[in-house]
């Protein structure tokens, strides 16, 4: 009779972990030669605030209007809505904020 009450005060006490944040994941090893995905998957950013549009590519993008200027790989500059549809874009390169001049 007094095993659940005991089992509520040691459930209570002990929290269960509820409370407690996850472990740590331990680090994967890198074969040689491999970067790591922390500077693999970073979008590189100049003085310019130009972000470069790195592998892998966005799939599905939201509907948002956020223009930016892309540069496409033969060097024309396009008015895209969003960063993220910049990057979708297989043929563009990089993309700074806001709209190209060339458009406005």
């Amino acid at each position: 009779m007094l095993r659940y009450p005991a089992l509520c005060l040691i459930l209570l006490l002990t929290g269960c972990g509820v409370n407690q944040p996850p472990a740590p994941e331990p680090p994967q090893e890198q074969p040689a030669g491999v970067a790591s995905p922390e500077v693999v998957d970073a979008p590189l950013q100049s003085a310019s605030s130009e972000q470069v549009c790195t592998e892998p590519r966005p799939q599905v993008c939201t509907m948002e209007y956020n223009p930016v200027c892309a540069l496409r790989d033969g060097g024309q500059r396009e008015t895209l809505s969003s960063p993220c549809n910049a990057c979708a874009d297989a043929g563009v390169v990089s993309h700074t904020p806001g709209v190209c001049d060339s458009d406005a």
